[in-house]
């Protein structure tokens, strides 16, 4: 049982920043995509405020979207990372396994990283996630360093988009046609 007590969570600018996005893409019948919510048990509550204050998570989730982008089936997750290294116990066991099977079932499963000393984005697809996540089961590194990343899925703002995922989604998929 993880608890928390705070007003806010980590990575929060960063999910504004995604759910900006996502509302634009909506506009403009590109995608829709649904933030799943994390589910708490309050513990304590401001009288004066009726703020939570202190409470647990009351399950897993699974991943932080869900949602279609032109009719193909897409959840993932978002991360921020503060160097160069991403820890993989940033991602839990049951969202690999929730990922894994929803590819499985053709749906496009993927993270989204913001390394924000470097101010740059990342699309991390799902089949190259489970090779640092199988490295680490056989007892290899605990982390992917951003030398071992494909140039190709970093990318930053564009007008009027602050997390134009899009983009590495046609990658990704012109990428599994190929």
């Amino acid at each position: 049982m993880s608890t928390f007590k705070s007003r806010g969570l980590r990575g929060s600018t960063f999910e504004d920043f995604i759910n900006k996005t996502n509302e634009i893409y909506e506009e403009n019948k590109l995608a829709l995509i649904q933030k799943i919510p994390t589910p708490i048990t309050p513990i304590d509550m401001d009288p004066k405020t009726r703020h939570i204050t202190l409470a647990y998570f009351d399950q897993k989730s699974t991943v932080d979207y869900v949602g279609a982008i032109q009719g193909i089936p897409v959840c993932f997750d978002a991360k921020e990372c503060t160097k160069d290294t991403f820890p993989l116990q940033n991602i839990h066991p049951h969202q690999i396994d929730f990922m894994g099977k929803f590819e499985e079932q053709d749906g496009l499963a993927f993270i989204l990283i913001f390394f924000t000393e470097r101010d740059t984005y990342y699309y991390l697809p799902y089949k190259d996630l489970k090779v640092f996540w199988d490295r680490m089961e056989e007892g290899g590194r605990k982390s992917f360093r951003i030398e071992e990343l494909d140039e190709k899925y970093f990318f930053g703002p564009k007008t009027n988009l602050l997390v134009p995922y899009l983009d590495m989604i046609n990658l990704d998929l012109n990428s599994r046609r190929a």
